[in-house]
């Protein structure tokens, strides 16, 4: 048996009441982002990306939009040392793209850090130490005056080997394990840092105040954030940072909340790997404002290639159900789904509204280059005559009757039913070639001449079973007299209930569908379609397979 008494709250809430941000209802501008992939990211990859492999992501991270990417640890090791060193030395990095590098709160580390730094056009040297009472106790074992100096000392130092190196710095500070931080200490701290550096509007630093591990709901962590922003000295020339980690599953929340109780910015990575349960992914929380008409300062639009050079560089996968990015997130196999998805996609195309509503699809999935064909529409067990039928129409210019489309649905669900398996769009369109386009056994028609007079009289030269007889038959029309004809022939039972026809490509050479439905006399349905450049001979052709398929 699980024993949840085992388990406290390791959260502390603000000592006053902070709910401010409740009163807002979403994000309504773009953070400053900073990815932490090369960094937070890959120290949690099981194998390290290589100098190679960085620098390619880099580039990716560069391509996709963010201003500010945190490098490494460079006093951690040569590796991450020799990139950054690379970087600068090779200006791989943009003229308005700032580099961030961390190191823990330690003289030597430090020193290393503006070492390796030296030369940065613009960089932010990001500092840190923890300060929640588990590791103040059971690491440190340190008093609350000993690690705010740990600080103190650590903020202190990176003030003067800025002055003393060449480069353009900026200063960030983190008190580690914040959300395990009683906030009043954390703010105490903070301050201290802050008195220190003496943050200016021409010279901003940043605070940085982490989910090092999530031990709280969100609306908890919001209330940190919005505290620590009320209170915070300096409070104008401060960029208050968020980097959530996901050990409840939480990050995104955890920043969306963190934003609206004042926080400035976000770092993350792309589709939250990082230790653990991994990073706030920054892919779902830039989608998840571009999905409320707000500009998330990113470009996700070629979704597929991110993915692809995210997963060659990383070695992970994104998951086929990862919001926006995973290859199944717009895929819908459910027959109500598709249907809704269809007729959605049909309104959007004949009223051209300003606005996506398509049922069931939160963004367009072309936004981010994936394609209704492949990637929206899927045919297993569980479809219906919605989705096969738009893919008929949409990839093979096929508009089925209501009823005929109906028959295909239930069809096409029996053979993925059967095979255990999903049914590509050409496989769907074989089996409609098949199973309702130009049957010709047990019935066929060999010659068919018409005659005008008094209607149309019709002479049919048909086979079945090896034996072929000719019938003359009078109708309204063509088709009417043929069926006549037929129905004479071999006492046919039937009423033709339906008939519709429509061009296949638009040119004076192009072919013609014909589709045609038959009443059986115990009231069902049986279908058939004709291709032909001639309408009559498509029209003969689908009752032919119609009658085939009773």
């Amino acid at each position: 048996m699980m024993n949840a008494s085992k388990y406290q709250r390791q959260y502390y809430m603000p000592p006053a009441k902070c709910m401010k941000w409740a009163e807002k209802e979403y994000v309504d501008k773009a953070p400053i982002w900073c990815s932490v992939d090369l960094r937070d990211g890959n120290q949690a990859l099981v194998i390290p990306m290589s100098l190679e492999q960085k620098i390619e992501f880099f580039k990716l991270l560069v391509e996709i939009g963010f201003k500010e990417i945190e490098v490494g640890f460079p006093a951690a090791s040569e590796t991450e040392y020799t990139f950054l060193r690379t970087l600068i030395e090779q200006n791989l990095i943009p003229e308005d793209v700032t580099i961030q590098v961390l190191t823990q709160a330690r003289e030597h580390i430090i020193r290393k850090t503006f070492e390796a730094v030296k030369g940065a056009p613009k960089a932010i040297v990001h500092v840190y130490n923890s300060t929640s009472v588990a590791q103040r106790e059971q690491v440190f074992k340190k008093s609350k005056e000993e690690i705010l100096n740990i600080a103190v000392e650590g903020a202190a130092l990176l003030k003067k080997l800025a002055a003393e190196t060449e480069g353009n710095f900026q200063f960030e500070y983190s008190p580690e394990s914040f959300t395990g931080t009683e906030p009043e200490y954390a703010l105490e701290v903070c301050n201290a840092v802050l008195d220190v550096w003496q943050p200016t509007a021409e010279n901003k630093c940043i605070i940085n105040l982490p989910v090092t591990v999530q031990h709280s709901m969100p609306h908890v962590y919001a209330s940190q954030i919005e505290y620590m922003c009320e209170n915070m000295k300096y409070r104008e020339n401060v960029i208050v940072s968020l980097h959530p980690h996901n050990d409840r599953g939480c990050g995104v929340a955890d920043s969306e909340m963190g934003l609206l109780a004042g926080a400035d910015r976000i770092e993350g990575t792309l589709f939250g790997n990082g230790e653990r349960t991994g990073n706030v992914d920054i892919v779902t929380l830039g989608m998840n404002m571009y999905s409320q008409g707000v500009d998330p300062k990113l470009d996700f639009s070629d979704m597929p290639h991110i993915c692809e050079v995210y997963e060659a560089c990383t070695g992970m996968k994104v998951d086929e159900r990862s919001p926006y990015s995973g290859a199944l997130v717009f895929a819908a196999f459910s027959g109500s789904h598709q249907d809704a998805i269809a007729k959605g996609m049909h309104w959007i195309e004949e009223k051209d509204p300003n606005h996506w509503t398509v049922p069931y699809l939160p963004i367009d999935p072309t936004d981010v280059g994936r394609n209704y064909d492949a990637d929206v529409i899927r045919i297993n067990s569980q479809s219906g005559k919605g989705g096969v039928g738009y893919i008929l129409e949409t990839k093979y210019g096929l508009n089925l009757p209501a009823k005929m489309r109906e028959a295909m649905g239930y069809t096409a669900k029996a053979v993925s039913d059967h095979l255990h398996k999903e049914l590509l769009p050409e496989e769907i369109f074989g089996l409609f070639k098949q199973t309702f386009e130009n049957v010709v056994e047990p019935y066929s028609i060999n010659e068919v001449h018409f005659q005008q007079k008094d209607g149309i009289i019709t002479q049919v030269t048909s086979t079945f079973r090896g034996k072929t007889i000719t019938t003359e038959a009078r109708g309204n029309g063509r088709l009417n007299a043929v069926s006549n004809a037929l129905k004479k022939a071999y006492e046919l039972k039937y009423d033709l209930v339906t008939y519709q026809e429509h061009a296949l490509e638009q040119s004076s050479s192009s072919k013609a569908i014909a589709y045609v439905g038959i009443r059986k006399p115990d009231g069902s349905l049986s279908w058939g379609a004709g291709v032909d450049p001639d309408i009559i001979r498509a029209s003969i052709d689908a009752l032919v397979t119609a009658i085939n398929n009773r």
